[in-house]
């Protein structure tokens, strides 16, 4: 049975979970997050590259005690430390850290006063009113954790996005091998590009008889098999991931992947469009009367009701057909459009490489520049660079570039916005940058009008180029800051000052209707990786699936720019 990378890793952040519930060393939970962070970057599945005599200690960060954990994971899919330490933790009480506002030590007090050991024993006491009595939780945090258990009631299991598409694309490829299968494609949500997936939607067009069902219910990651048929199944992976089959003929492969692609919305509108031409549509095709006149391809039931390509982004009934029927689609940006990334850090901070490993990676990614923005000090986590480390560092990058080909390095700086919306970093040092990043990264419960005042206070910075991660959400973490965000997107463009899609999978913030709204705006963007380690730039392509989700163009990212035209841009938003 193959043990992905994402397996590898979900079993560190156990590890590092069930440590922080046990009260252990926060460097030693540290090294275990981080550990996790550098599996997920890797491309090539590590359990592979151990088989061919790969040695896991070589990985960034990984010690030969961390290192011995992932090849015992990646050969037999189990660890025995691992099973040792959820025996001393109960199996419930790790649910409690799914919830925003607890965090190991809160979860350890629920346990210790209230006995809590699950998430229902969670929601009776906060039906008892017994929550509030706990030293140091009170009223508030019990009505905001009563309000976080009915969100988490109502989402359900969902998968970041960069999760589900390890198992979909090791299914695709298994069910693309099989003789007398045609085409394969995941579509649904993922294909949409939604940043999390409930379940993957596959279709599958293949010749008669070939029995792609037994395929699939015999595919070495099921785990449970819900239903089976000879044109419909679903199972459940062993990860929990559900996937639905649909088999079809050829002939209706296009009419299939567009019906199992739409959101609900759109494929209403779809249908009523349909209906008005006297046309009926579904996933065997576009039908008038008995006769199908479409359904092989996607365009081609799209031709039938006279509309362009919709693109599967912009499948979610949010204008894209007023949009096609007045020939105003965008030309949605591609990952071929990028020429460099404006967001990444080396180990002077908390990466995990030098400045040349980083732009060596960068290079290899086919980027023209990368700005390097380690941190300010003011995030003591990561150890970030105080004005004189930042000096020594532009020195580093001016030399860097005196040498190097086919990369050029930005000095940049990812700076703290602090509670008042002053910068971590005097103007002297910000006045020698290329640009300058500034990202909230505390204080993130200030009132709507306090968190407002505080961006508009940066935006007003004369030397704030980019405001990177600007809601400073963490996908099913973290919510949102409350702000007026029509209030700061009009300032941002009229400074100008860009605004970030970052691109790391717990964050992709903006979101796309935000993104939207800030475009309509008159707000360009840029869209970065946050790299931290050398295969962090692959990450840019869940940027641009969020930028095509808000229906932006190239024109609308700064770093789609050649070098020369972006220093122009950038140079314009040093406004001292």
């Amino acid at each position: 049975m193959p043990i992905h990378n994402e397996d590898i890793a979900a079993a560190f952040d156990e590890f590092a979970d069930l440590l922080a519930l046990s009260g252990e060393n926060q460097f030693r939970i540290r090294a275990y997050r981080h550990a996790a962070e550098v599996l997920r970057s890797l491309s090539e599945p590590l359990s592979r590259r151990i088989a061919g005599g790969f040695d896991p200690d070589t990985l960034p960060g990984v010690g030969a005690d961390l290192a011995g954990k992932i090849r015992e994971l990646a050969t037999t899919g189990r660890c025995a430390a691992l099973e040792r330490l959820r025996a001393t933790v109960p199996p419930g009480l790790r649910e409690l850290l799914f919830l925003p506002d607890v965090g190991p030590q809160r979860a350890r007090a629920l346990h210790e006063a209230l006995d809590i050991r699950s998430l229902e024993d969670l929601r009776v006491a906060i039906e008892q009113h017994r929550v509030r009595k706990v030293p140091r939780f009170g009223v508030k945090l019990e009505n905001r954790l009563a309000e976080s258990l009915a969100t988490l009631a109502q989402r359900g299991k969902r998968f970041h996005w960069s999760v589900a598409d390890r198992y979909a694309r090791a299914l695709e490829r298994h069910l693309a091998s099989l003789p007398g299968v045609l085409q394969v494609a995941i579509a649904g949500s993922y294909r949409r590009g939604r940043e999390t997936v409930g379940d993957l939607d596959v279709v599958v067009a293949a010749q008669p008889g070939t029995d792609v069902d037994s395929a699939l219910r015999q595919y070495e990651e099921t785990k449970a098999t819900l239903v089976s048929g000879p044109t419909r199944s679903s199972v459940v992976l062993r990860n929990g991931l559900q996937v639905d089959l649909r088999v079809v003929p050829a002939a209706s492969f296009g009419a299939a992947l567009y019906y199992f692609t739409g959101s609900k919305d759109h494929n209403i509108r779809l249908r009523t469009q349909a209906a008005a031409l006297g046309l009926k549509i579904n996933e065997y095709g576009v039908f008038r009367g008995s006769e199908c006149i479409g359904g092989s391809t996607e365009g081609s039931v799209l031709a039938t009701l006279g509309l362009p390509y919709i693109e599967p982004e912009l499948r979610e009934d949010r204008g894209e057909f007023e949009a096609a029927v007045a020939g105003r689609l965008p030309r949605l940006i591609a990952g071929v459009d990028l020429r460099g990334d404006l967001h990444a850090h080396t180990s002077a901070t908390d990466g995990t490489a030098t400045l040349a490993g980083m732009a060596r990676a960068a290079r290899a990614a086919q980027l023209r520049y990368l700005a390097i923005t380690d941190h300010s000090r003011y995030l003591g986590a990561v150890h970030g660079l105080d004005a004189a480390a930042l000096a020594a560092q532009i020195g580093q990058i001016d030399a860097f570039n005196a040498s190097a080909r086919g990369i050029t390095l930005l000095k940049g700086v990812e700076v703290d916005i602090l509670e008042d919306g002053s910068l971590a970093l005097p103007d002297e040092i910000l006045g020698r940058l290329d640009l300058v990043v500034g990202a909230v990264h505390s204080h993130f419960t200030l009132s709507r009008r306090r968190q407002t005042e505080r961006l508009l206070r940066a935006l007003d910075h004369g030397y704030l180029s980019i405001l990177a991660h600007p809601s400073a959400r963490l996908i099913d973490q973290r919510e949102p800051i409350d702000c007026d965000w029509p209030t700061v997107f009009r300032a941002a463009a009229e400074r100008p000052c860009f605004l970030e899609i970052n691109a790391q999978p717990s964050r992709l913030d903006l979101n796309d209707l935000m993104a939207r709204e800030a475009a309509s705006a008159g707000v360009r963007f840029c869209i970065a990786s946050d790299a931290h380690g050398v295969g962090d730039f692959e990450l840019l392509a869940g940027g641009v699936r969020q930028a095509r989700r808000a229906w932006l163009e190239a024109s609308q990212v700064i770093n789609t720019q050649p070098l020369a035209q972006l220093r122009r841009t950038l140079r314009r938003t040093f406004l001292k």
